[in-house]
Protein backbone atom coordinates (compact mmCIF):
# COMPACT_ATOMS: atom_id res chain seq x y z
CA UNK A 1 0.00 0.00 0.00
CA UNK A 2 1.26 3.50 -0.82
CA UNK A 3 1.25 6.26 1.77
CA UNK A 4 2.11 9.92 1.96
CA UNK A 5 4.84 9.94 4.61
CA UNK A 6 6.18 12.82 6.67
CA UNK A 7 9.64 12.86 8.27
CA UNK A 8 9.36 15.53 10.97
CA UNK A 9 12.46 17.57 11.80
CA UNK A 10 13.68 20.11 14.32
CA UNK A 11 13.74 23.63 12.86
CA UNK A 12 16.97 24.06 10.87
CA UNK A 13 17.48 20.34 10.15
CA UNK A 14 14.91 19.94 7.34
CA UNK A 15 17.49 20.15 4.52
CA UNK A 16 19.68 17.55 6.24
CA UNK A 17 16.73 15.16 6.65
CA UNK A 18 15.91 15.71 2.95
CA UNK A 19 19.51 14.87 1.98
CA UNK A 20 19.38 11.70 4.09
CA UNK A 21 16.19 10.70 2.27
CA UNK A 22 17.83 11.36 -1.12
CA UNK A 23 20.80 9.22 -0.06
CA UNK A 24 18.31 6.42 0.71
CA UNK A 25 16.92 6.77 -2.83
CA UNK A 26 13.80 8.89 -2.28
CA UNK A 27 12.74 11.51 -4.83
CA UNK A 28 10.01 14.15 -5.23
CA UNK A 29 10.50 15.45 -1.70
CA UNK A 30 8.53 18.43 -0.40
CA UNK A 31 10.63 20.31 2.16
CA UNK A 32 8.75 22.65 4.52
CA UNK A 33 9.27 24.09 8.00
CA UNK A 34 9.62 21.17 10.42
CA UNK A 35 8.93 18.39 7.90
CA UNK A 36 9.81 16.61 4.68
CA UNK A 37 6.94 14.90 2.81
CA UNK A 38 7.42 11.98 0.42
CA UNK A 39 5.70 8.82 -0.88
CA UNK A 40 6.35 5.30 0.33
CA UNK A 41 5.00 1.88 1.32
CA UNK A 42 5.44 -0.40 4.35
CA UNK A 43 9.08 -1.10 3.42
CA UNK A 44 9.74 2.64 3.38
CA UNK A 45 8.15 3.15 6.80
CA UNK A 46 10.50 0.49 8.19
CA UNK A 47 13.57 1.73 6.28
CA UNK A 48 13.16 5.37 7.31
CA UNK A 49 12.56 4.52 10.98
CA UNK A 50 15.69 2.36 11.03
CA UNK A 51 18.02 4.62 9.02
CA UNK A 52 17.19 8.32 9.41
CA UNK A 53 19.67 9.93 11.81
CA UNK A 54 18.35 13.50 11.95
CA UNK A 55 14.53 13.14 11.66
CA UNK A 56 12.29 13.20 14.74
CA UNK A 57 9.50 10.86 13.62
CA UNK A 58 7.96 9.14 10.59
CA UNK A 59 4.24 9.90 10.24
CA UNK A 60 1.58 8.64 7.84
CA UNK A 61 -0.40 11.58 6.49
CA UNK A 62 -4.08 10.58 6.55
CA UNK A 63 -5.64 13.82 5.34
CA UNK A 64 -5.50 17.59 5.10
CA UNK A 65 -8.41 20.04 4.86
CA UNK A 66 -9.63 23.44 6.04
CA UNK A 67 -11.80 23.60 9.17
CA UNK A 68 -13.06 26.73 10.91
CA UNK A 69 -15.89 24.95 12.76
CA UNK A 70 -16.09 21.77 14.81
CA UNK A 71 -18.60 20.37 12.31
CA UNK A 72 -16.08 20.82 9.46
CA UNK A 73 -13.41 19.14 11.59
CA UNK A 74 -15.78 16.23 12.35
CA UNK A 75 -16.93 15.69 8.76
CA UNK A 76 -13.42 16.08 7.29
CA UNK A 77 -12.05 13.48 9.72
CA UNK A 78 -14.98 11.07 9.28
CA UNK A 79 -14.56 11.10 5.47
CA UNK A 80 -11.12 9.43 5.81
CA UNK A 81 -10.98 5.61 5.68
CA UNK A 82 -9.24 5.05 9.02
CA UNK A 83 -10.04 1.33 8.97
CA UNK A 84 -7.66 0.94 6.03
CA UNK A 85 -4.82 1.18 8.57
CA UNK A 86 -6.38 0.77 12.04
CA UNK A 87 -7.57 -2.80 12.79
CA UNK A 88 -10.89 -3.54 14.49
CA UNK A 89 -9.21 -3.78 17.93
CA UNK A 90 -6.77 -0.88 17.43
CA UNK A 91 -6.30 1.51 20.37
CA UNK A 92 -6.84 5.05 19.05
CA UNK A 93 -4.86 7.62 21.03
CA UNK A 94 -5.42 11.18 19.78
CA UNK A 95 -3.07 14.10 20.51
CA UNK A 96 -3.24 17.61 19.13
CA UNK A 97 -1.87 21.10 18.63
CA UNK A 98 -3.34 24.33 17.29
CA UNK A 99 -1.44 27.38 16.00
CA UNK A 100 -3.09 30.56 14.68
CA UNK A 101 -6.41 28.76 14.15
CA UNK A 102 -10.04 29.51 15.03
CA UNK A 103 -10.34 26.06 16.61
CA UNK A 104 -7.90 26.80 19.41
CA UNK A 105 -9.17 24.36 22.08
CA UNK A 106 -6.87 21.38 21.58
CA UNK A 107 -8.80 19.10 23.97
CA UNK A 108 -12.07 19.74 22.07
CA UNK A 109 -10.35 19.07 18.74
CA UNK A 110 -8.91 15.79 20.06
CA UNK A 111 -12.34 14.70 21.34
CA UNK A 112 -14.10 15.52 18.04
CA UNK A 113 -11.42 13.77 15.95
CA UNK A 114 -11.69 10.64 18.11
CA UNK A 115 -15.50 10.58 17.71
CA UNK A 116 -15.18 11.08 13.94
CA UNK A 117 -12.62 8.27 13.62
CA UNK A 118 -14.94 5.91 15.52
CA UNK A 119 -17.80 6.86 13.16
CA UNK A 120 -15.54 6.09 10.17
CA UNK A 121 -14.55 2.75 11.75
CA UNK A 122 -18.24 1.86 12.29
CA UNK A 123 -18.82 2.14 8.54
CA UNK A 124 -15.69 0.11 7.70
CA UNK A 125 -16.27 -2.72 10.20
CA UNK A 126 -20.08 -2.60 10.41
CA UNK A 127 -20.17 -2.55 14.22
CA UNK A 128 -21.01 0.06 16.85
CA UNK A 129 -18.45 -0.61 19.59
CA UNK A 130 -14.68 -1.14 19.59
CA UNK A 131 -12.71 -2.77 22.42
CA UNK A 132 -9.47 -0.85 21.63
CA UNK A 133 -7.59 -3.75 23.23
CA UNK A 134 -5.04 -4.13 20.42
CA UNK A 135 -1.98 -2.25 19.11
CA UNK A 136 -1.70 1.51 19.67
CA UNK A 137 -2.25 4.03 16.86
CA UNK A 138 -1.17 7.50 17.93
CA UNK A 139 -3.11 10.00 15.84
CA UNK A 140 -2.27 13.71 15.74
CA UNK A 141 -4.65 16.50 14.79
CA UNK A 142 -2.49 19.54 13.93
CA UNK A 143 -4.12 22.87 13.06
CA UNK A 144 -2.11 25.64 11.45
CA UNK A 145 -3.95 28.73 10.18
CA UNK A 146 -7.23 26.71 10.05
CA UNK A 147 -5.66 23.92 7.95
CA UNK A 148 -6.06 20.52 9.61
CA UNK A 149 -3.40 17.83 9.09
CA UNK A 150 -4.20 14.35 10.41
CA UNK A 151 -1.37 11.87 10.85
CA UNK A 152 -0.57 8.51 12.45
CA UNK A 153 2.82 8.14 14.14
CA UNK A 154 4.82 5.06 13.07
CA UNK A 155 7.82 5.67 15.34
CA UNK A 156 6.51 5.76 18.92
CA UNK A 157 9.29 7.21 21.04
CA UNK A 158 11.12 9.96 19.08
CA UNK A 159 13.83 8.76 16.68
CA UNK A 160 16.48 10.45 18.83
CA UNK A 161 15.94 7.64 21.34
CA UNK A 162 18.44 5.17 19.93
CA UNK A 163 18.47 3.07 23.09
CA UNK A 164 22.05 3.75 24.20
CA UNK A 165 21.61 6.85 26.33
CA UNK A 166 19.80 6.03 29.55
CA UNK A 167 22.24 8.32 31.32
CA UNK A 168 23.27 11.82 30.30
CA UNK A 169 25.05 14.91 31.54
CA UNK A 170 23.48 18.15 32.75
CA UNK A 171 22.71 19.60 29.31
CA UNK A 172 22.43 16.65 26.92
CA UNK A 173 22.52 17.23 23.18
CA UNK A 174 19.77 15.36 21.32
CA UNK A 175 21.15 12.46 19.30
CA UNK A 176 19.46 13.74 16.12
CA UNK A 177 21.15 17.15 16.48
CA UNK A 178 24.52 15.54 17.28
CA UNK A 179 24.23 13.40 14.12
CA UNK A 180 23.39 16.54 12.10
CA UNK A 181 26.51 18.31 13.41
CA UNK A 182 28.64 15.38 12.22
CA UNK A 183 26.94 15.15 8.81
CA UNK A 184 27.41 18.89 8.24
CA UNK A 185 31.13 18.66 9.06
CA UNK A 186 32.18 16.57 6.01
CA UNK A 187 34.04 14.26 8.41
CA UNK A 188 35.09 10.84 7.13
CA UNK A 189 36.56 7.99 9.20
CA UNK A 190 39.96 8.44 7.44
CA UNK A 191 40.38 11.69 9.43
CA UNK A 192 40.87 12.21 13.15
CA UNK A 193 37.76 13.47 14.94
CA UNK A 194 37.83 15.11 18.36
CA UNK A 195 35.24 16.47 20.77
CA UNK A 196 37.03 18.23 23.65
CA UNK A 197 33.69 18.95 25.42
CA UNK A 198 32.28 15.46 25.03
CA UNK A 199 29.98 15.40 28.09
CA UNK A 200 27.97 12.17 27.96
CA UNK A 201 29.55 11.34 24.59
CA UNK A 202 26.66 11.95 22.18
CA UNK A 203 28.63 13.61 19.34
CA UNK A 204 31.40 10.99 19.50
CA UNK A 205 28.90 8.10 19.61
CA UNK A 206 26.81 9.46 16.72
CA UNK A 207 30.02 9.95 14.69
CA UNK A 208 31.07 6.37 15.41
CA UNK A 209 27.63 5.08 14.30
CA UNK A 210 28.03 7.10 11.07
CA UNK A 211 31.63 5.91 10.61
CA UNK A 212 30.57 2.26 10.99
CA UNK A 213 27.35 2.77 8.95
CA UNK A 214 25.29 1.40 11.84
CA UNK A 215 21.57 2.14 11.39
CA UNK A 216 20.60 4.39 14.34
CA UNK A 217 17.32 2.54 14.96
CA UNK A 218 18.82 -0.95 14.78
CA UNK A 219 18.52 -1.75 18.49
CA UNK A 220 15.21 -0.15 19.43
CA UNK A 221 11.49 -0.86 19.13
CA UNK A 222 9.02 1.12 17.01
CA UNK A 223 5.29 1.43 17.68
CA UNK A 224 4.42 0.21 14.16
CA UNK A 225 6.19 -3.10 14.80
CA UNK A 226 3.03 -4.09 16.69
CA UNK A 227 0.74 -3.27 13.75
CA UNK A 228 -0.76 -6.18 11.78
CA UNK A 229 -0.63 -4.17 8.52
CA UNK A 230 3.19 -4.17 8.51
CA UNK A 231 4.41 -7.75 8.16
CA UNK A 232 6.91 -8.72 10.87
CA UNK A 233 9.09 -10.26 8.13
CA UNK A 234 9.69 -6.77 6.72
CA UNK A 235 11.13 -5.65 10.06
CA UNK A 236 13.26 -8.79 10.32
CA UNK A 237 14.60 -8.53 6.77
CA UNK A 238 15.28 -4.78 7.11
CA UNK A 239 17.24 -5.36 10.32
CA UNK A 240 19.21 -8.23 8.75
CA UNK A 241 20.04 -5.96 5.80
CA UNK A 242 21.13 -3.17 8.19
CA UNK A 243 23.41 -5.57 10.09
CA UNK A 244 25.03 -6.62 6.81
CA UNK A 245 25.65 -2.96 5.89
CA UNK A 246 27.85 -2.33 8.95
CA UNK A 247 31.38 -1.79 7.64
CA UNK A 248 34.74 -2.93 9.01
CA UNK A 249 36.46 0.44 8.95
CA UNK A 250 38.85 1.14 11.78
CA UNK A 251 39.11 4.64 13.18
CA UNK A 252 39.62 6.48 16.46
CA UNK A 253 37.54 9.32 17.84
CA UNK A 254 39.03 11.42 20.65
CA UNK A 255 36.47 12.40 23.28
CA UNK A 256 37.64 14.43 26.25
CA UNK A 257 36.10 16.49 29.03
CA UNK A 258 37.25 18.22 32.21
CA UNK A 259 34.57 16.36 34.21
CA UNK A 260 35.71 12.83 35.06
CA UNK A 261 32.28 11.88 36.44
CA UNK A 262 30.51 12.53 33.12
CA UNK A 263 33.18 10.55 31.23
CA UNK A 264 32.10 7.42 33.12
CA UNK A 265 28.58 7.96 31.75
CA UNK A 266 29.99 8.56 28.24
CA UNK A 267 31.92 5.27 28.35
CA UNK A 268 28.79 3.38 29.44
CA UNK A 269 26.74 4.99 26.65
CA UNK A 270 29.38 4.10 24.03
CA UNK A 271 29.37 0.52 25.29
CA UNK A 272 25.56 0.31 25.00
CA UNK A 273 25.80 1.70 21.44
CA UNK A 274 28.43 -0.95 20.58
CA UNK A 275 31.08 1.59 19.54
CA UNK A 276 33.29 1.83 22.64
CA UNK A 277 36.36 0.44 20.82
CA UNK A 278 36.29 3.36 18.34
CA UNK A 279 36.28 6.15 20.95
CA UNK A 280 39.16 7.07 23.24
CA UNK A 281 37.79 8.86 26.31
CA UNK A 282 40.14 11.03 28.34
CA UNK A 283 39.84 13.49 31.20
CA UNK A 284 41.45 16.64 29.80
CA UNK A 285 40.78 20.38 29.99
CA UNK A 286 40.34 21.91 26.53
CA UNK A 287 43.28 24.26 27.22
CA UNK A 288 45.58 21.18 27.13
CA UNK A 289 44.19 19.72 23.91
CA UNK A 290 46.77 19.26 21.14
CA UNK A 291 47.56 16.88 18.30
CA UNK A 292 50.38 16.20 15.84
CA UNK A 293 47.91 14.74 13.33
CA UNK A 294 46.99 16.73 10.22
CA UNK A 295 43.59 17.48 8.69
CA UNK A 296 41.67 16.58 11.83
CA UNK A 297 38.15 17.67 12.65
CA UNK A 298 36.79 19.10 15.90
CA UNK A 299 33.04 19.03 16.54
CA UNK A 300 31.92 20.36 19.89
CA UNK A 301 29.12 21.84 21.96
CA UNK A 302 30.90 23.93 24.64
CA UNK A 303 29.06 25.53 27.61
CA UNK A 304 26.83 28.47 26.60
CA UNK A 305 26.78 30.39 29.87
CA UNK A 306 22.98 30.67 29.95
CA UNK A 307 22.89 31.38 33.69
CA UNK A 308 23.75 34.76 35.18
CA UNK A 309 27.31 34.96 36.44
CA UNK A 310 28.57 32.43 33.90
CA UNK A 311 28.87 34.79 30.92
CA UNK A 312 32.35 36.18 31.74
CA UNK A 313 33.65 32.70 32.51
CA UNK A 314 32.32 31.34 29.21
CA UNK A 315 33.65 34.31 27.21
CA UNK A 316 37.11 33.65 28.65
CA UNK A 317 36.72 29.98 27.71
CA UNK A 318 35.83 30.89 24.09
CA UNK A 319 38.98 33.02 23.82
CA UNK A 320 41.04 30.08 25.14
CA UNK A 321 39.33 27.72 22.67
CA UNK A 322 40.42 30.04 19.85
CA UNK A 323 44.04 30.00 21.07
CA UNK A 324 44.02 26.16 21.17
CA UNK A 325 42.10 25.41 17.96
CA UNK A 326 43.78 27.99 15.72
CA UNK A 327 47.18 26.37 16.37
CA UNK A 328 45.82 23.30 14.54
CA UNK A 329 46.14 25.08 11.21
CA UNK A 330 45.22 22.15 8.95
CA UNK A 331 42.18 21.18 11.03
CA UNK A 332 38.49 22.00 10.58
CA UNK A 333 36.42 23.05 13.59
CA UNK A 334 32.67 23.09 14.12
CA UNK A 335 31.28 24.74 17.22
CA UNK A 336 27.66 24.94 18.39
CA UNK A 337 26.83 27.77 20.81
CA UNK A 338 24.08 30.28 21.56
CA UNK A 339 26.64 33.08 21.99
CA UNK A 340 26.33 35.63 19.18
CA UNK A 341 29.77 37.10 19.95
CA UNK A 342 31.54 33.76 19.59
CA UNK A 343 33.52 34.61 16.42
CA UNK A 344 34.95 37.76 17.98
CA UNK A 345 35.96 35.89 21.16
CA UNK A 346 37.31 32.92 19.18
CA UNK A 347 39.44 35.23 17.06
CA UNK A 348 38.33 34.21 13.59
CA UNK A 349 35.24 34.61 11.43
CA UNK A 350 33.51 31.34 10.51
CA UNK A 351 33.37 30.21 6.87
CA UNK A 352 29.71 29.35 7.41
CA UNK A 353 27.21 29.99 10.16
CA UNK A 354 23.99 27.97 10.47
CA UNK A 355 21.08 28.68 12.81
CA UNK A 356 20.01 25.56 14.74
CA UNK A 357 17.97 24.86 17.86
CA UNK A 358 19.32 22.91 20.82
CA UNK A 359 16.02 22.18 22.54
CA UNK A 360 14.44 25.63 22.77
CA UNK A 361 17.73 27.49 22.72
CA UNK A 362 18.53 29.26 19.45
CA UNK A 363 22.12 28.41 18.57
CA UNK A 364 24.63 29.01 15.81
CA UNK A 365 26.76 26.32 14.26
CA UNK A 366 30.04 28.07 13.47
CA UNK A 367 31.81 26.14 10.72
CA UNK A 368 35.52 26.59 9.99
CA UNK A 369 36.50 24.50 6.96
CA UNK A 370 40.16 23.61 6.93
CA UNK A 371 41.89 22.02 3.91
CA UNK A 372 40.73 18.53 3.01
CA UNK A 373 43.45 15.86 2.98
CA UNK A 374 44.88 14.34 -0.18
CA UNK A 375 43.34 10.87 0.02
CA UNK A 376 46.34 9.10 -1.58
CA UNK A 377 48.72 10.70 0.90
CA UNK A 378 46.37 9.97 3.80
CA UNK A 379 46.25 6.27 2.94
CA UNK A 380 50.11 6.16 2.99
CA UNK A 381 50.13 7.78 6.43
Amino acid sequence: MNYTLIATATFGLEAIVAQELRNLGYENLVVENGKVTFEGDEWDIVTCNLWLRTADRILIKMGEFKATTFEELFQGTKSINWGEIIPINGKMHVVGKSVKSGLFSVSDCQSIVKKAIVESMKIKYNQDWFSESGPVYKIEVALLKDIVTLTIDTSGAGLHKRGYRELSGEAPLKETLAAALVLLSRWEPTRVLADPFCGSGTIAIEAALIGKNIAPGLNRHFISEDWPNIDSNIWREARDYAKNKINHKNFRILASDIDGRVLKTARENAQKAGVEEYIAFQRLPVQEFSSKKKYGCIICNPPYGERLGEIKEVEKLYTEIGEVFLKLDSWSYFILTSNENFQKLFGKKADKNRKLYNGRIQCYYYQYFGPLPDKKKLNKD
